[in-house]
């Protein structure tokens, strides 16, 4: 019979009081058998507890980020505080959808190089929701440095603790403004252990000039660029090389800092001239089409760029 292991969630929050209580009604409410423990942890604003009601088996401890500031720091002081063998993670302005932890955590039990466990979610752009899905099982390392695979969010993760703390690591807070700390989790983990999936929307994220890097472009490309150099595999594989320098190339032409996004157009497109993002940089950064033409047409779709 299977016996729901205990399980520590963390939301890092700052200046979202009712978006936070949400994502923390969401957790509280889930109908997993085995406790749950809730650490909310508030970066740069004085913790206060919510009026929430906790039922039986659910815990909530509230308290300041106590490592640098941002969503790293935050992720990190939570990992540390935790009390159980198995950590959660999710955005405040997300929230899950019921039987998420009961999907997930059997899941687990295929074996002890199982480190992190995501599902599918859907994207919230406040006008229409979009499923992103994963189509597969098993996330490979390969896979993930030639496509992030978007539908696997930070908020969808459950992670085996003893890998935060040892093989793996925490959240790196080196990453410039965090940018692409979930990615950077991904790559990490996937080089070190495995990956599974529940390819089903379990989570709800939202998407809106609300979310804190949206239209950051510049802290978008420093951080693309941090990561394309902590993970060799961008260098020895062409097609994961030139897709994330068209995104870098992307992200310098919406920043305006036009000489890095021809160059890094160049780098992608020599590599793979079919990089569609690569091409759209050119078109920007030549002032021939503006980044916002080019995102509001990508969201439409539901697509991010």
């Amino acid at each position: 019979m299977y016996e729901a292991p205990p399980v520590t969630v963390v939301i890092p929050t700052h200046n979202r009081p009712e978006a936070m209580r949400r994502a923390l009604e969401s957790v509280l409410s889930q109908d997993y058998a085995g406790e749950i423990e809730v650490f909310v942890v508030f970066d740069a604003e004085e913790p206060y507890r919510p009026d929430v009601e906790v039922p039986s088996g659910r815990s909530l401890t509230v308290m300041a980020n106590g490592r640098s500031r941002g969503l790293a720091g935050g992720r990190n002081t939570g990992i540390l505080a935790a009390s159980h063998d198995f950590v959660a993670f999710l955005d405040d302005d997300d929230y899950w959808l019921e039987g998420k932890l009961t999907a997930q955590m059997p899941l687990f039990d295929q074996g002890a190089e199982v480190l992190l466990v995501g599902t599918a979610m859907y994207l919230d752009d406040g006008e229409r929701r979009h499923d992103r899905l994963i189509p597969v099982d098993e996330v490979t390392h390969a896979a993930l440095l030639r496509d992030r695979m978007a539908g696997l969010h930070s908020s969808t993760f459950v992670f085996r603790r003893s890998a935060l703390l040892g093989e793996l690591g925490l959240v790196d807070e080196d990453l410039p403004g965090s940018y692409g700390e979930d990615y950077d989790l991904l790559l990490r983990t996937s080089s070190v252990g495995v990956i599974r999936v529940v390819n089903r929307p379990f989570v709800s994220v939202s998407w809106s000039r609300d979310s804190y890097f949206f239209g950051r472009w510049g802290a978008y490309a420093e951080g693309l660029s941090y990561l394309f150099q902590s993970h060799p595999g961008f260098e020895t594989d062409r097609k994961a090389h030139a897709r994330i320098a068209g995104q870098i190339s992307f992200a310098r032409a919406a920043n305006g800092d036009r000489g890095e996004a021809w160059r890094w157009s160049k780098a992608s497109l020599r590599r793979d001239p079919s990089q569609v993002k690569a091409w759209l940089a050119l078109l920007v950064a030549s002032r021939l089409v503006s980044a916002e033409q080019v995102v509001k047409l990508v969201q439409r779709a539901g697509k991010g760029i």
